[in-house]
C-alpha cells in the first residue's frame, strides 16, 4: 500500500484533529522520508506555510501540489488533511517538532523540506515577514543555527554570486577541503538517489537547480585555484 493510499484510509476516521494522526505515525523507520509521519507531517508544514501571511492563494495551493505529487484519487483525502492543518488549534511548532523527531538535527533532508516551504510561500510573488518568522522558527525547530537559516534564505529571496557561500567552505579552505564538500553536496543532492528516497518531484528540481549553482562555483574555484 502506498503512503497516500494510508493517508487515505487515516484521513476518513481523524476527526478534525491531524495532530492526534502525525503523532500517532511519528517514529523512527529505515526510510523516514518516506513514512507516512513524515508525509503527513510536511502536508501540515506546507499548509501552515500557506496560511502563514494570513490569506491561502490559489497561487499557494498550485505550488503547494507541485511539491506534493499525488494521484489523483488520493487527493481528496490530502486536500482534507491541508484543510483540516490550515484551521487546526495546534500550532505550526507541533508538526515541525514531530517531522523533526525522525531525522537527526540539520540532516539533509529538513534541509530540503525547507526548500519545499520556502517554494510555497514564494508562490504569490513575495515572501511576507510573516512568512519569513514561521521559516526561521522551522529551522530552529530543525536544528539551523541563524546563520545557516540565512544561508538556506539567500537561495529563495536573493541570489548569491559568492561561490564560498554557496559551496559553504571558508575563505581559507584548502583546494582539498573544498572538494571534499563538494562532493558531499553532491551526494546529497543528485537527482536519483533523492528520488529514490522518495523526495517529490518538485522537491527534486528544487535541488537539482541548487546542484546547477554548486558544480558552477566548484568549477569557478577550481579555476581560481589553479
Amino acid at each position: 500500500m502506498t503512503v497516500w493510499a494510508n493517508i487515505s484510509d487515516l484521513a476518513q476516521g481523524i476527526g478534525d484533529s491531524v495532530g492526534q494522526m502525525l503523532g500517532a505515525f511519528s517514529r523512527k523507520s529505515t526510510a523516514p522520508e518516506k513514512s507516512v509521519g513524515f508525509t503527513i507531517g510536511m502536508i501540515a508544514l506546507g499548509a501552515k506555510m500557506a496560511k502563514a501571511d494570513g490569506v491561502v492563494t490559489d497561487d499557494e495551493v498550485l505550488a503547494f501540489r507541485q511539491v506534493f505529487q499525488v494521484p489523483a484519487k488520493d487527493m481528496p483525502a490530502v486536500e482534507r488533511v491541508f484543510n483540516l492543518a490550515k484551521q487546526d488549534v495546534v500550532g505550526f511548532e507541533s508538526y515541525a517538532l514531530q517531522v523533526a523527531k525522525l531525522f537527526t538535527k540539520k540532516s539533509k533532508v529538513l534541509e530540503n523540506v525547507l526548500d519545499g516551504l520556502f517554494h510555497i510561500a514564494k508562490a504569490d510573488g513575495v515572501i511576507h515577514e510573516n512568512e519569513l518568522t514561521y521559516l526561521e522558527r522551522v529551522a530552529d525547530i530543525f536544528g539551523f543555527a541563524a546563520q545557516e537559516f540565512a544561508r538556506i534564505r539567500s537561495r529563495h529571496v536573493a541570489i548569491i554570486d559568492d561561490p564560498y557561500e554557496i559551496l559553504e567552505v571558508p575563505r581559507d579552505a584548502a583546494l582539498a577541503e573544498i572538494k571534499k564538500k563538494y562532493k558531499s553536496l553532491v551526494r546529497s543532492l543528485h537527482p536519483d538517489r533523492l528520488t529514490a528516497s522518495g523526495v517529490p518531484a518538485e522537491m527534486v528540481k528544487i535541488a537539482a537547480e541548487r546542484l546547477a549553482r554548486i558544480n558552477s562555483a566548484y568549477g569557478e574555484l577550481t579555476k581560481e585555484r589553479l
